[in-house]
């Protein structure tokens, strides 16, 4: 053997022999894997028809809402989230899927059973669909969904699948559902009870978020010792606004604009409901092991009424443009705050991650260890900008609302969006389907939406413009008998 040989075995038999202890030492000392760790339970707070404007951490300066504005120092707060859809039905289902909403063939609110299948859609969420709620309960936690439902049930639909065969373990829903449920004084109401199928509770509006809230603390105390994944979908604050008289009259410095002191009764109203639930979790020192997801299903009413009255809506965009049912910014961008204390940074603001609703389901997986089904979902793991990062997300996001004039649209002209959208990087082009209409805007230095580049910019809005109906054209067509 020559030297250079030698000596080179030599030096690797060295390595080896000084490797192997620290390999071995190395082993022994690995963290034990996220598996084995007690997996975080999960309460999410959808709140019905609140503006990105609405709360005083993102904006309202006529009132507080403290108990919502104190989660979100102890998290994160993202400036750039978007709901799937302006409206409500939808934007549910993009959260339940983890897919654009009208790949479920659900592409505005459910109503009665003839007017779904005007407008192409079915009556109800295929319970066959990826369901967030199934995968968590698969997992072994506890599955509740208490509140607003409207993914089928209600009106004539009284064959639709109750909440349990999506996953949940208990439910307690509104007149768009079906099972057990709080019907209000009216028509809706009425229509529900008839339909049966559960236990039923004529309750006044004013008082659900109190029995929703409560109905939520019970769950969690009766769950044992799984971890929970729970939904408190809110009908507040959906108008009407039907608040408590004492709550109303605490804020008779409004008096004037009758509408706004409404709003501002029920959403104080439900702020210190939601500071109970808060509470309940701090007192049972649940606070370091659930993940709790704030955010709302669509921007501010915008009846067309509000206006015939020379009065502006109640709610508040934040001054982006748009309101519900419109897919410019304050119809589907709205307020999320996260939190999950000793695992998410505490008083951090994210401007710079872009997340969407259809995100939800990979993301939420992705924290709990839980096995996500085989599905193509429309959305991404933004896990990492849960827990502090900033990361870039790789796909660009897809709208479609609005196919024809039957579909509700604001009641200010200037609100009528295009009835499709893609945002790709800073870009959103809006469109629609027939390739109408293209209005192109750089979100950076324009989030208002006020100045359309489609003529300055021609190549990013003919790129953009591809894509999008590409997309549109991918999307199912119900079929009928």
């Amino acid at each position: 053997m020559d030297a250079t040989r030698f000596i080179r075995e030599l030096s690797a038999f060295r390595s080896s022999v000084v490797a192997a202890p620290i390999l071995l030492l190395s082993l022994c000392c690995t963290p034990t894997p996220a598996a084995d760790a007690p997996r975080p339970n999960l309460l999410f707070i959808f709140i019905d028809d609140m503006g990105y404007g609405d709360l005083s951490c993102t904006g309202n300066r006529d009132v507080k809402t403290p108990h919502i504005d104190r989660l979100a120092s102890q998290g994160v707060r993202f400036t750039q989230f978007y709901v799937a859809s302006p409206i409500c039905s939808p934007s549910r289902v993009g959260i339940t899927t983890g897919q654009y909403p009208a790949r479920q063939l659900i592409h505005s609110f459910l109503a009665g059973s003839k007017r779904n299948r005007a407008r192409g859609m079915r009556n109800w969420l295929d319970p066959k669909a990826p369901c967030i709620a199934r995968a968590f309960q698969k997992a072994g936690y506890a599955t509740g969904h208490f509140g607003k439902w409207h993914m089928g049930g209600g009106r004539d639909v009284g064959d639709a699948p109750l909440p349990r065969e999506y996953g949940f373990d208990e439910s307690l829903v509104s007149f768009e559902g079906l099972g057990d449920r709080l019907l209000p004084p009216g028509n809706l109401g009425d229509q529900s009870a008839k339909l049966g199928r559960g236990r039923i509770r004529r309750v006044p509006k004013h008082r659900q978020t109190q029995i929703y809230v409560d109905r939520t603390i019970d769950f969690i105390k009766r769950r044992g010792k799984k971890p929970f994944y729970v939904h408190l979908w809110l009908n507040d604050v959906h108008d009407p606004h039907i608040p408590d008289p004492k709550s109303l009259a605490t804020f008779g410095r409004f008096a004037k604009t009758p509408a706004l002191q409404k709003l501002y009764a029920v959403l104080v109203e439900m702020d210190r409901h939601i500071g109970r639930l808060l509470r309940f979790l701090d007192d049972e020192r649940l606070a370091e092991s659930t993940l709790v997801v704030l955010t709302s299903d669509n921007g501010p009413t915008a009846w067309p009424r509000y206006y015939r009255q020379g009065i502006d809506p109640p709610g508040s965009t934040g001054g982006f443009r748009g309101r519900k049912w419109s897919l410019y910014e304050g119809g589907i961008r709205m307020p999320l705050i996260v939190r999950w204390k000793g695992k998410i940074p505490a008083g951090r603001v994210n401007e710079t991650s872009v997340i969407a609703a259809v995100d939800f389901f990979p993301t939420f997986c992705k924290l709990a260890d839980v096995t996500a089904p085989k599905a193509a979902f429309d959305g991404e793991d933004m896990s990492a900008a849960f827990l502090g990062g900033t990361p870039k997300r790789t796909k660009p996001i897809f709208w479609e609302y609005g196919r024809d004039a039957t579909y509700l649209r604001p009641g200010k002209k200037s609100d009528q969006s295009p009835n499709c959208a893609i945002r790709e990087g800073n870009w959103k082009l809006l469109a629609n389907s027939d390739g109408s209409r293209v209005e192109l805007y750089d979100l950076a230095t324009d989030p208002r939406e006020s100045r359309n580049l489609a003529v300055t910019r021609p190549a990013v809005a003919k790129r953009l413009k591809a894509k999008l109906l590409r997309w549109r054209k991918s999307l199912p067509v119900l079929r009928t008998q």
